[in-house]
């Protein structure tokens, strides 16, 4: 293997072409797959050895420059950070990417608008964006992608966006769905938990606004509580949670109702005799909380719906509509 010398030129498919003895194309036609270029099994296995030993890696950018795209799938970062459901199904959605070819990228990044974060996203040339907050996407955004030569772009979001392909994700109705429940049990208190995590806040504002035209309708109030997803922070709001004079929380999600409730027995207030408790996503954790959590479980489309919706939008410019995102009240014992 050849061995790495600081400030050595870096390995081109021309080295690779002279250690296997073939051409650069034919190089390009074995580590780039290209379909309808007969190469011989020998050839292909001395190509693949060359590079193998020469530690050569593909240009990605110049291979999107031949192929005119590239093969980058883009999601905000923030997606990261909504909750263990979200971020499971973000792993199968790679999974079901790579199995048409497209490599998932992660953008972190904080923009005061759509319009700006379109304009980072389109610096790298991506075959597709899919916006999981899609509710921040504007039709100004989504055609400074189209101009830069993104043709997938797919939003999660409450309402249709001009021009972006969208799937219903109402983060308000989860909020609706959560205080309904607690209304009908009787309580007219209710906290919402404000995640105090980067980026939760896009999710966490349409939430609390469901729960409150909700309350509007009758005769509870909401209030916001922050939270951070540590003890310390749990343990802090347990501490003045009387002075709050609260009924009912829904916490967000369910890693953060667990915590809370974790917290609120440390302060030796009963749940749900006296504070009831709502999570979100009905992960496996929440049926094994002391008491049991009620929480909202959410129907999502599958990952490789939503990944060969994608793909068609690159390649044909539309795709069908998706089934949205339902909510589902799952009542258990905190409630």
């Amino acid at each position: 293997m050849a061995k790495e010398t600081p400030g050595a030129a870096s390995i081109t498919s021309t080295d690779v072409a002279r250690l296997a003895g073939v051409s650069r194309a034919t190089v390009s036609f074995v580590l780039n797959d290209t379909q309808g270029h007969r190469v011989g099994d020998s050839t292909r296995a001395r190509v693949l050895a060359a590079a193998k030993d020469l530690g050569y890696v593909p240009h990605a950018a110049a291979r999107s420059l031949r192929a005119g795209r590239s093969n980058l799938v883009l999601l905000p970062a923030s997606v990261s950070a909504i909750g263990s459901l979200v971020s499971g199904w973000v792993d199968e959605l790679q999974s079901e990417l790579d199995r048409h070819g497209y490599t998932t990228v992660l953008h972190t990044g904080r923009f005061p608008d759509a319009a700006t974060a379109a304009r980072a996203w389109a610096e790298l040339r991506p075959a597709a964006v899919l916006a999981m907050n899609g509710d921040r996407m504007t039709g100004e955004a989504g055609a400074i992608l189209r101009r830069a030569g993104v043709r997938g772009l797919l939003a999660a979001a409450a309402q249709p966006v001009e021009g972006i392909h969208t799937v219903a994700f109402d983060h308000g109705r989860i909020g609706e769905v959560a205080v309904e429940h607690l209304i009908a049990r009787g309580r007219s208190r209710i906290g919402v938990v404000m995640p105090q995590e980067r980026g939760l806040d896009a999710f966490g504002q349409p939430r609390l606004a469901g729960a409150q035209r909700v309350a509007a309708r009758h005769m509870a109030t909401v209030t916001p509580v922050e939270l951070a997803c540590t003890r310390e922070s749990a343990t802090a709001l347990a501490a003045h949670w009387a002075a709050l004079g609260l009924d009912a929380v829904f916490a967000f999600n369910d890693e953060y109702a667990a915590l809370l409730m974790h917290a609120l027995r440390s302060e030796g207030i009963a749940v749900p005799d006296e504070v009831a408790v709502v999570g979100c996503d009905d992960l496996v954790l929440s049926a094994l909380q002391q008491p049991p959590l009620t929480t909202v479980r959410l129907h999502l489309p599958s990952a490789a719906t939503i990944a060969d919706t994608l793909h068609a939008l690159i390649e044909k410019g539309a795709a069908p509509p998706v089934q949205g995102m339902e909510a589902e009240l799952v009542h258990r014992l905190s409630s």
